[in-house]
């Protein structure tokens, strides 16, 4: 006979759960003591919020099920916006928050968050940023509404889910009978023959005409696990490889097919690479605004695009796809290489222009370090396995520019969704999702200090984060847009504490640096130390990144912009 917590922590424990993450509050406290007694490791967050970003961290790398859990009312809300992550960046999440007793609903208790009777609508709330929110209102039906939840968080194109469990339900008489173990029953998104013989052909004709092919990868190809079949595909055919900010790496980046970075803030050998090709096969991404210089309608004018994706929601949205995959993309590179084995003989090398940042001339600043050299430097001495995280904002322009990732080392950024600091909490999920991979996170001052309270978190719980903070004392991305747009700007300047003595007062390592060569050393000391570590890198305000809103390059996108404000668009 069990209580409602202890069944769903068992539930989760016979699917190979280990971790969770989560706040604590007297609606959802027989949770936090289930998790004492099981083989589960909770993780108590200091902001609910972090732990729904550390349950996306969790899950972001691996096909582990991100768990988080909130008390009823604010603590329940404020997983709202981790849980936005994990749907926009296809996280499998379960999110477990509890609710107001079922016959308390619309009458007058604390953190009534029934509907009724002026009272917010969590169910509401919920079921509009999850794949499906669900409301256990008999105990009985736990294991099959969890079975429930968890199969459809890695159904398809995998997302957040969440469960309300009343408080009447965690009465100390109320207990269950029916106890069974949770089921995956999740079946791998499989090509269709057809449409993998049809893409197969197009291909071919390319190939065989001459005529030029591209691969744009996304994160779907890393979360896939394709990275090996990826580059088996583009080495036997030849294929020049652009990626998005989120499929870096899905190849190492100093491969010689490897084109870079096809991204606003992405390299000109990208963009030649795609405005060369005639064909474009999209694999594992969503054609997003960064990635489709703000969703530019003429983008795909005169060429083919193929499109693979796990979900046929994203096929289609903006530019129409001559063929259309719904697939896992690791299953779906290997049935088309296989298919187009037959159709094509043995290609000639192909000469593809490899990044471009060595060529741009970052001056040195005096009392501060320039963004790019920062990046380069990152990237130099980042271990081999690694995993390097960004947040919004200036700094993820920087790294995804100038840090070149080998076959084994990943980076992320925060997707379409987008918010400031999901990363800085996020990269601890990361750590104890994969504790031997070295994480390292590269922040804003603004980011941090939305979130940087959870370093105590880290500490408490022996978690080694790097975390690598461009400081320069305002929101640089938004004071860019301000001057573009307004050509003023206007609260974006702040005043930041010590980062370094306020690391050091948590028990951790800090760092206050402002020349390259100390934080080469700063950084040097925080891989080999195994502890917490914060660096506080003061970079100069008086550096942009590269940056073009053209497929054409900056200069094009400069004089189109002019051109748009000609005409009045």
């Amino acid at each position: 006979m069990l209580q409602i917590y202890q069944t769903i922590a068992k539930g989760l424990e016979s699917i190979g759960v280990e971790t969770a993450f989560g706040g604590n509050g007297e609606n959802i406290a027989s949770m936090a003591v289930a998790l004492k007694h099981s083989s589960i490791r909770p993780i108590a967050t200091r902001h609910e919020q972090a732990a729904a970003y550390m349950a996306c961290g969790y899950a972001m790398f691996t096909n582990k099920l991100g768990v988080c859990y909130a008390t009823v009312g604010p603590g329940a809300f404020n997983l709202l916006t981790g849980l936005g992550v994990a749907m926009s960046d296809s996280y499998p999440v379960l999110a477990i928050t509890g609710f107001v007793r079922l016959e308390w609903a619309g009458r007058g208790a604390v953190n009534d968050t029934s509907g009724l009777n002026g009272t917010p609508d969590s169910q509401a709330m919920f079921a509009a940023t999850t794949k499906r929110s669900f409301l256990i209102e008999n105990i009985d039906e736990t294991c099959d509404i969890l079975e429930e939840a968890v199969n459809l968080a890695y159904e398809g194109r995998p997302g957040p889910v969440h469960i309300h469990v009343p408080q009447n339900l965690t009465d100390r008489g109320v207990r269950m009978s029916n106890y069974r173990d949770i089921t995956l029953k999740v079946r791998p998104a499989e090509p269709d023959s057809d449409e993998v013989k049809a893409i197969a052909q197009v291909l071919a004709d390319a190939l065989n005409s001459g005529r030029r092919a591209v691969v744009l990868a996304g994160y779907g190809a890393i979360r896939s696990c394709a990275q090996d079949v990826m580059l088996r595909f583009i080495e036997r055919f030849q294929l020049p490889l652009i990626t998005t900010l989120d499929g870096k790496g899905v190849v190492a980046e100093s491969h010689p097919l490897c084109a870079g970075v096809f991204h606003e803030s992405g390299h000109s050998s990208a963009l030649k690479a795609f405005r060369d090709a005639d064909v474009v096969l999209a694999v594992g991404n969503s054609l997003s605004q960064h990635a489709t210089f703000g969703l530019r309608a003429d983008l795909f004018n005169n060429k083919t695009l193929i499109q693979i994706n796990i979900s046929a929601s994203e096929i289609g949205k903006l530019y129409p796809a001559r063929h259309a995959l719904v697939s896992d993309a690791r299953l779906a590179i290997e049935a088309i290489m296989e298919a187009l084995e037959a159709k094509v003989g043995a290609v000639a090398p192909i000469h593809v222009n490899s990044q471009d940042y060595e060529s741009r001339k970052l001056l040195p600043r005096i009392g501060a370090i320039h963004p790019g050299k920062l990046a380069q430097a990152i990237g130099r001495h980042l271990p081999p396995n690694a995993v390097l995280l960004a947040d919004a904002g200036t700094h993820l322009a920087w790294m995804g520019y100038y840090v070149g990732l080998e076959a084994g080392q990943n980076f992320r950024k925060c997707g379409q969704f987008g918010p400031m600091a999901a990363h800085t909490n996020g990269a601890i999920g990361v750590k104890l999702a994969q504790p031997e991979r070295t994480v390292v996170v590269g922040c804003g001052d603004g980011c941090y200090s939305m979130a940087g309270f959870e370093l105590m978190t880290a500490m408490q719980n022996h978690v080694p984060i790097i975390w690598v903070i461009f400081n320069d004392n305002e929101y640089k991305l938004v004071k860019i847009y301000q001057l573009a747009e307004y050509q003023e700007s206007a609260l974006v300047e702040f005043q930041n504490p010590d980062f370094a003595t306020y690391a050091k007062a948590c028990g951790a390592d800090g760092y206050s640096v402002d020349s390259l060569e100390d934080f080469e050393h700063a950084f040097a000391a925080a891989i080999s130390s195994g502890r917490p570590t914060v660096i506080d890198a003061k970079i100069s305000r008086w550096a942009l990144p590269h940056y073009s809103t053209s497929p054409d390059g900056a200069i094009a996108g400069v004089f189109e912009k002019i051109e748009e404000r000609l005409r009045g668009d």
